[in-house]
């Protein structure tokens, strides 16, 4: 089997799911291989700027806080350290191949949750995932 020096593993942080991806990660790391957790928080609707509001960048600003939280409990579990915790605001999918590339990551694990057609089967984070990787993507089955 393939030794990995690089994995990034995208969480979603909102269920169990989480567990079952850390899991694989560990089964393809060798002595030695980085680590990297990476959550997006997508961005929130700018609904109200005309009025106004801007209720959306601060629930933003919560959620990445919250993240970050979350993130950092379950790193901490697996000995990923701070500079290796990644929570950024945008579409997954694109912050997740941005930075596979910045980081020179080798593989990245990112859960699928199995519905009907290539795009449901794979989700459309998976699939962009997958088709836009430089280096290997494991696909993992998740349930809702």
């Amino acid at each position: 089997m393939k030794h990995y020096t690089k994995i990034l593993v995208a969480l979603e942080l909102s269920n169990g799911n989480d567990a079952v991806l850390l899991s694989k990660a560990q089964e393809f790391a060798a002595e030695g291989t980085e680590l990297y957790l990476i959550h997006g928080v997508e961005h929130m609707s700018s609904y109200g700027a005309a009025y106004g509001i801007s209720a959306g960048i601060d629930v933003e600003e919560v959620l990445v806080d919250e993240s970050r939280k979350s993130l950092s409990k379950i790193a901490e579990q697996f000995n990923v350290p701070p500079n290796r915790q990644i929570v950024k605001v945008g579409p997954a999918k694109f912050l997740i191949l941005e930075e596979a590339e910045k980081a020179n990551i080798d593989l990245v694990i990112v859960g699928s949750h199995g519905r009907h057609g290539v795009r449901l089967l794979l989700g459309s984070t998976a699939n962009a995932v997958l088709h836009g990787a430089k280096c290997d993507v494991l696909a993992v089955r998740v349930y809702d």
